[in-house]
């Protein structure tokens, strides 16, 4: 089935918004934080442990999936859900900021993008119609329209040309996509110019998508820029359809998110720190290296209901990062990922008893309160 939004509440001083998701796989709250495994796997992490992290909707990435295993090979083993056993939702994104990482602007043609592929430098191309082909046969939950991701700063001109090219990406990959089941997302478009935006999001809703994504923010830019960007998409996005902020996982980020209407996000950022032996704490990040937790037989944050710290101490994890044992990460990695999911649970109850300003300003003061 089509994924369904609900909004249940808005909340009373901003744009914030309480909903509910229905999906194939049941019905999730938002807002949501989307954990991602971008090669069928969480990295390290089990189906089992991100259930009882209260994860719903994770990510995985059609432009790695496409080059290993194929997705013939997910599609004979029955889709993404029986490939990885992951019994919740699956959404999976297009490929386009793989393609924006990987490309140069001149590989960019109306018909799609050619690029190196990241595993063995083969040339690979890559069209709206091809985008949407994988994930029909991935058979994700949600699939992602394929979009040009614009590079900050970009020009008036560029970003205008650049914008319009999407829309008919996008005209082409719905008019492509087959699987009754899969719901299919726009991808909203247009730099820092609230006027491109505004244009995207009306081109979008023209085609008609069962929910709209924010692509383009976090490629350089600054906060500033970035809560405006999000903010000129959500000004003009249907209320009836879920909003998806697209790589974001900064604590405070997704609460101006939140504040600015948006309903769901994903990152790898929780992951990636933690390889790198990085916690997020009520009070700041912190670095589990330190010298001074070598004898802190504290959990990583008091209060956590995470299985990380209701069971290991700083000291214990702190030896296993730095002796390279890969559990270390897979703990940190437990925390970091249950951390934001239960940052949106308290978001949603902020937006039900209309405190949400207060609930921010209570958060960045402890969270900016010392470096640790």
């Amino acid at each position: 089935m089509k994924i369904k939004y609900e909004l249940l509440k808005k909340e009373a001083n901003t744009l914030a918004r309480r909903g509910k998701l229905n999906t194939n796989y049941g019905v999730y709250d938002t807002p949501m934080f989307m954990p991602v495994g971008t090669l069928a796997n969480v990295k390290t992490l089990t189906p089992e442990e991100l259930y009882e992290m209260n994860s719903g909707i994770i990510l995985s990435n059609t432009y790695h999936l496409w080059l290993r295993p194929g997705e013939d090979i997910v599609a004979r083993a029955g889709g993404l859900h029986k490939f990885m056993n992951y019994n919740r939702p699956i959404l999976t994104d297009s490929g386009g900021f793989q393609v924006f990482s990987l490309a140069q602007p001149k590989d960019i043609t109306e018909e799609g993008v050619t690029f190196k592929s990241h595993v063995d430098g083969s040339k690979l191309f890559l069209s709206p119609e091809k985008s949407i082909e994988i994930q029909n046969k991935l058979d994700s939950d949600i699939a992602m329209s394929f979009d040009e991701c614009i590079g900050y700063p970009s020009t008036y001109e560029y970003v205008k040309q650049s914008t319009e090219r999407t829309i008919r990406w996008a005209k082409r990959g719905k008019a492509v996509h087959k699987n009754e089941n899969q719901s299919l997302f726009g991808i909203v478009q247009g730099g820092e110019y609230e006027d491109l935006r505004k244009y995207c999001v009306e081109e979008l809703v023209k085609i008609g998508f069962d929910g709209y994504s924010i692509g383009g923010t976090s490629v350089g830019e600054g906060k500033e820029v970035m809560y405006n960007m999000i903010s000129y998409a959500t000004k003009y996005l249907p209320k009836d359809k879920v909003r998806y902020l697209m790589g974001v996982g900064d604590p405070l980020d997704i609460i101006e998110g939140v504040i600015r209407g948006v309903d769901i996000f994903d990152c790898v950022l929780p992951t990636r720190l933690a390889r790198h032996g990085n916690a997020f704490t009520k009070y700041g990040k912190i670095n589990i290296r330190n010298q001074k937790y070598k004898e802190d037989f504290t959990s990583i944050e008091l209060g956590c209901d995470c299985y990380t710290c209701q069971n290991y101490t700083k000291a214990y994890i702190r030896h296993l990062i730095t002796s390279n044992e890969v559990l270390g990460g897979r703990l940190l990695s437990i925390h970091n990922i249950r951390f934001l999911i239960r940052l949106t649970e308290e978001l949603r109850k902020a937006i039900e008893n209309d405190s949400i300003l207060e609930y921010k300003e209570e958060f960045i003061k402890n969270y900016l309160s010392n470096n640790k």
